[in-house]
């Protein structure tokens, strides 16, 4: 049992708020936990100047987190997006063109925002979670509209799956999903997992700050961080289907 009670599998509380902006269909607001991220999807018609070429789209995203959402004010990024912010956002990025057709699109670019409301771990997982829900109900609202220039007939031409992500760490030599921050920085070991729903992986973040990581160790957590995606998918599809 981990000091807020849960089992060493057990997510923390998950809910996908969706329409929380009432101007964007893609909108969401997802908790893991205290850790909550408001993750908008938006489209613009227009594309970066090395995709003008391609006939299609592109998909990108940014990450910033609010002044109070950590335990001592974060300056804002008035100065340009710091060296964190930038490797989440690329993540994220990344994690979303993976099952996203985005030569489909037509010219145009989907632009992904995870602010961060409040902090408690996990914020890059949650903000992958919450863009796969954010992007197929922006991808909705956009092809009601039944634009010319579209290369999809339906909404799912354009999803060539389904990701989500989670954190998980090694404490006191056990395994543990979807940390905290309490557990994620007292943590040997903390690792990222990003995969899609039918179980093949996208992106794996690790590293073992205290005690080496064990071969078998990193196996385990393999193991549960995919049974965790299909939770998390589980409630993203829940999430879809009220909003549909």
């Amino acid at each position: 049992m981990r000091h807020d009670g849960r089992e060493l599998t057990q997510l923390r509380e998950l809910t996908f708020d969706t329409g929380a902006i009432i101007h964007h269909p893609g909108s969401v607001l997802v908790s893991f936990g205290n850790t909550k991220v408001m993750v908008t999807a938006t489209v613009e018609e227009r594309v970066p100047p090395f995709r003008l070429d391609s006939g299609g789209g592109w998909m990108t995203a940014e990450y910033s987190m609010l002044p109070a959402s950590t335990h001592s004010r974060k300056r804002r990024d008035k100065g340009g997006t710091d060296g964190r912010s930038m490797e989440i956002q690329r993540l994220v990025g990344r994690s979303l063109r993976n099952v996203v057709d985005v030569d489909k699109l037509g010219r145009r670019t989907i632009h992904i925002d995870c602010d961060v409301i409040q902090a408690d771990g996990g914020t890059r997982c949650a903000c992958i979670s919450g863009a796969y829900v954010a992007v197929v109900l922006c991808v909705r609202a956009l092809m009601k509209k039944r634009p010319g220039d579209m290369k999809a007939k339906k909404y799912e031409d354009i999803l060539k799956g389904q990701v989500a992500a989670v954190s998980m760490g090694i404490l006191d030599d056990k395994v543990l999903t979807d940390l905290n921050y309490k557990e994620d920085s007292a943590a040997d070991t903390d690792l990222n997992l990003v995969a899609r729903k039918d179980g093949s992986i996208i992106e794996v973040q690790g590293t073992a700050e205290g005690a080496p990581l064990r071969r078998d160790q990193l196996n385990t957590m393999l193991d549960e961080g995919m049974e965790a995606i299909a939770r998390i998918c589980a409630a993203q599809d829940a999430a879809l289907e009220a909003a549909s």
